[in-house]
């Protein structure tokens, strides 16, 4: 196997480490979901990836006495539901985060850590 063969694997660990680097190096609310979406992307891609059977089709038959090669449904509908989540985690951060912004005037980390010291 050649490596430039794997670029879907390639693109996986580049959105992982996008990702990652958003949620622990930023300080900003709003970017730090972000991040955290990408991850999300990154572990959907790789999930699809691995589920990928070469050659398979459609698990529907048509003709029980032909053996053909089937790819699993089951990974394609466990995305679907883990997208959902994930979207319904964002908008609950997003609101999160306008209810913070709301308290203490900002959205940066560091300044609410030092906000909440004052208090």
């Amino acid at each position: 196997m050649e490596i430039l063969g794997l670029y879907n694997y390639w693109v996986f660990g580049a959105l992982l480490m996008i990702g990652f680097f958003a949620l622990i190096a930023r300080q900003n609310l709003v970017k730090k979901l972000l991040g955290l979406s990408i991850f999300q992307s990154a572990v959907f891609l790789l999930y699809i990836s691995l589920a990928k059977v070469e050659g398979g089709t459609a698990p529907i038959i048509l003709d029980p006495t032909a053996a053909e090669i089937f790819s699993n449904p089951l990974p394609q509908v466990l995305i679907l539901t883990a997208i959902v989540v994930g979207i319904s985690t964002t908008a609950l951060g997003l609101a999160i985060v306008v209810r913070i912004r709301e308290a203490y005037d900002t959205i940066e980390d560091d300044e609410i850590r030092r906000l909440d010291r004052r208090s």
